[in-house]
């Protein structure tokens, strides 16, 4: 399998998965266009769309595609996700025969209600949940609902290549560095995203170890992110300190 993430929009990710035999995937096409080019160049047939939400920034190319191609789309239940489309819920398995893959359905609720992430071959697909060094924002969901959605996804295997739906990584480890200042995995991180930014070069994916690291929002349990919490008056619980963290990110500015 071969491994793609498209630039769309500001700064979205489209992901395409593809075998040698030019049959692919693509995940959250948010521009039509963008995966139409990378279809052509590449000589590739699309079989299949996987949605992990409804934010028009992760399907604003479906319609267009499908009607082209005529390809199932795998997506979570919302109104805003138009018919027909094939309803992906927790523990679904999606197989495809070409490319010869599986996904798993993860319900992930939290950036919204009926968020979903996919993960098959290695690769979590994760949208606006996780984020490296970062999470989504809490649009629909709860704190408590967020941190058990990343909660479960710190469980895969850590090996697991996060291929989340935003080129964040700069900032939110901007901020990550005020949390855990000494963090020496973090440090090394963000050397690494600067470098990659400077050529212009994705910061994804990311094995699900590094995240383990460097990003605080699956690091409320340790001890500089407890203590950052309890300097904030938000020690008491993890997720009082997982409310209080993602409070600090809606408000930072860096």
């Amino acid at each position: 399998m071969h491994l793609l993430p498209l630039p769309a929009l500001a700064d979205n990710y489209i992901w395409l998965l593809h075998d040698d035999d030019g049959n692919a995937v693509v995940v959250d096409p948010g521009d039509a266009a963008v995966v139409e080019q990378a279809l052509a160049a590449r000589g590739l047939r699309l079989r299949a769309i996987l949605l992990t939400h409804h934010h028009p920034d992760h399907i604003g190319g479906m319609s267009a595609l499908r009607a082209r191609h005529e390809v199932p789309v795998h997506a979570p239940v919302h109104p805003d996700i138009g018919q027909p489309f094939q309803p992906a819920v927790d523990g679904d398995r999606i197989e495809l025969a070409a490319p010869s893959i599986h996904f798993d359905v993860i319900a992930v609720p939290g950036h919204t209600l009926s968020h979903i992430a996919f993960v098959g071959a290695g690769l979590l697909f994760c949208g606006d949940t996780l984020f490296s060094m970062g999470c989504g924002r809490l649009f629909e969901g709860t704190p408590a609902q967020m941190l058990a959605s990343l909660d479960r996804l710190a469980q895969l295997p850590a090996d697991t290549l996060v291929c989340a739906g935003h080129e964040y990584t700069a900032a939110n480890g901007r901020f990550a560095s005020t949390v855990e200042p000494a963090n020496a995995d973090l440090a090394r991180r963000l050397q690494d995203v600067a470098s990659l930014r400077e050529s212009s070069r994705p910061t994804l994916p990311i094995p699900l170890r590094n995240e383990l690291a460097c990003n605080p929002f699956l690091r409320v349990d340790t001890a500089d992110v407890v203590e950052w919490a309890r300097q904030q008056g938000s020690g008491e619980d993890r997720v009082t300190r997982f409310a209080a963290l993602r409070r600090a990110k809606d408000d930072f500015r860096a």
